[in-house]
């Protein structure tokens, strides 16, 4: 009838349903689409007529007046046409994050300050024309396994320079290692010096920030678009765990899981790991070089093995071989998917002054000292014990980790004596330590109770990381306690900021504790033994104790082949079953993030 509606069939509310449901999905994933999008260049700062956006490094909770928050962005912005006094302290220098985005956001980028030029040495050379041949025959990255001190930083920046004459190439990104306050102006100070700043003003623009600040430089390319045409990761043993948050920006930065529009990548490290399993950071390489698709590598301990690498799974993960020849053999295989290759993939030259001298320092202890000690130990024992019972990893860990510090701390005053002598011998001294309260506080106060002066590079933001390490370079301070491993120069004869040289006097270090890690110990003898200047160095450990069987098994094994993975990880297996904790994961003993 007219004007009556007509019930629908059953058809007609199955097609009507269908309908409103798809309608309902398409509305639904446009809305995730909109929540997910980067932030649009319209959402970005524009400086007006005669402005400039300036993007500020202001320190927690500094502030900042005139200055507003840009969650995008994640700093201060300010727009100007100059920067207000107030704000001047903010200013980032060259090559900075905070500078590379203000340059992004502004139609002409602020000139460099000219610094002062640099002869490359011709290992540089030859080896940035290895890595420029590499790229030209269509590589996608490249190991650059030199010895500490040899000079992968000039050799890296002399490379790009020679990638970005034969193909475009507009934005460059060094990731280095922590303190930002040292290995950003060292990289800064370099790029200068080997013609990054007349690069710059060809169209080259450079971005120095750390491996903590990575999920900054992550969020960012995602919020504007902005991509890399070329990625150094300097200390690229920092991304060997695919377990952590580090990993996961690496991936985006890098494009490790891209097969298009992947940057090249140029990974600089003296020790790339401790075992081939360490290596998933050159996953992209390995795929290429076997054809097969990428997807395929992203679980690295699972290809190998199908690749008849002699790992496999463990209680607590992938594991490889003990066996001598089987690791003989498979770092046969990987090095020649690095070495073989027409160019190759992979460049490590040793130190041409020789390999570092590393002896052990026995601590006979007092009596009191050495009823302590058996305390200790065993309490240790004890405690390790009931957690491998109960397989309580977490009360292993802490476990190992008390043992150690209180260890450590039994022996400071012997520490404190040797430094002592060493610097009547007119020495300058360099002492690593692994933890503060119980290393490297006691160590310091009591060189100052005795009158000699000491640059302290250790606690976060506790010190001027930069202003303490110029303090022992020029002398000033005759002794260096830090707990970093790498990035840091202490090598006598340095040319340092604004053309001084640092003092001549012999350098000698030594390890407050014995180190687990094969790669921490060979970055740690690097920060002085290096560019030509030999530095010996020595492992205390309490005599006749099990410190004495530890220190002997890192002395024997501290050699670790920079040329693909640390070839020789028994060392670590040894130390284990000695401390009784072979059944915590290896993290437990090399500190991995």
């Amino acid at each position: 009838m007219p004007g009556r509606r007509r019930r629908p069939t059953s058809s007609t509310r199955s097609s009507t349903t269908r309908t409103t449901t798809t309608t309902r999905k398409a509305a639904q994933r446009k809305a995730a689409a909109r929540k997910a999008a980067p932030k649009l260049a319209a959402e970005l700062p524009v400086a007006g007529p005669g402005e400039r956006v300036w993007v500020l490094a202001v320190p927690f909770r500094a502030p900042a007046p005139g200055a507003s928050w840009h969650a995008g962005l994640s700093a201060h912005v300010y727009v100007g046409a100059t920067l207000p006094a107030a704000l001047a302290p903010y200013d980032p220098p060259p090559h900075s994050l905070e500078r590379f985005l203000e340059d992004e956001l502004n139609a002409e980028p602020r000139p460099v300050p000219a610094g002062r030029p640099m002869s490359p040495r011709p290992e540089q050379l030859t080896g940035a024309a290895v890595i420029a041949a590499h790229e030209a025959a269509g590589g996608r990255m490249f190991l650059l396994g030199d010895d500490p001190g040899v000079g992968k930083t000039g050799t890296a920046i002399l490379a790009v320079a020679q990638i970005a004459a034969r193909r475009p190439v507009r934005t460059v990104l060094v990731v280095a290692d922590r303190p930002a306050a040292i290995t950003v102006p060292h990289w800064a100070r370099s790029i200068a010096a080997f013609g990054g700043a007349a690069a710059q003003g060809q169209g080259l623009r450079w971005c120095v920030t750390t491996w903590d600040r990575l999920g900054k430089v992550a969020g960012l390319t995602k919020a504007t678009g902005a991509r890399f045409d070329v990625v150094i990761a300097d200390e690229a043993h920092m991304v060997r765990h695919t377990t952590t948050q580090r990993w996961k920006h690496w991936k985006s930065v890098s494009g490790a899981g891209r097969v298009k529009d992947a940057p090249y990548v140029l990974l600089a490290t003296a020790t790339p790991a401790h075992t081939p399993l360490e290596l998933p950071y050159l996953a992209p390489h390995f795929a290429a070089v076997h054809g097969e698709p990428l997807k395929e590598w992203a679980d690295l301990p699972s290809r190998l093995a199908a690749h008849g690498f002699h790992v496999e799974r463990a209680r607590y993960g992938w594991s490889w071989t003990e066996d001598a020849d089987e690791r003989r053999a498979d770092l046969t295989r990987l090095r020649s998917w690095l070495a073989d290759t027409d160019p190759p993939a992979t460049l490590h030259r040793p130190a041409p002054w020789g390999p570092v001298s590393v002896t052990g320092t026995p601590v006979e202890l007092t009596p009191a000292e050495r009823a302590q000690y058996e305390a200790e130990w065993s309490e240790f024992r004890a405690e390790m014990q009931l957690a491998r019972r109960k397989r309580e990893t977490a009360r292993g860990r802490a476990a190992l980790l008390r043992f150690r510090q209180k260890a450590g701390l039994i022996r400071a005053a012997a520490t404190v004596d040797w430094v002592k002598a060493q610097v009547e011998a007119d020495r300058q001294v360099a002492v690593s330590v692994e933890f503060v309260e119980t290393a490297a506080d006691p160590i310091r106060e009591a060189l100052l109770d005795g009158g000699v002066a000491v640059a302290s590079i250790y606690g976060r933001d506790r010190f001027d990381v930069e202003a303490e390490r110029l303090r022992f370079q020029s002398g000033e301070a005759p002794v260096c306690v830090f707990t970093v491993t790498a990035s840091i120069s202490l090598h006598a004869g340095e040319v340092l900021p604004g053309g001084r040289t640092a003092s001549t006097t012999p350098r000698v270090g030594l390890f407050h504790q014995p180190r687990f890690s094969g790669i921490a110990a060979r970055q740690v003898t690097g920060r002085t033994h290096r560019d030509h200047q030999v530095s010996p160095w020595r492992v205390a450990f309490a005599q006749d104790t099990v410190e004495e069987d530890v220190a002997r098994v890192m002395v024997e094994r501290l050699a670790v082949t920079g040329s693909t993975a640390g070839g020789d990880t028994a060392g670590l297996q040894q130390i284990a079953e000695l401390l009784d904790a072979d059944w915590l994961p290896a993290t437990s003993l090399t500190g991995a993030d």
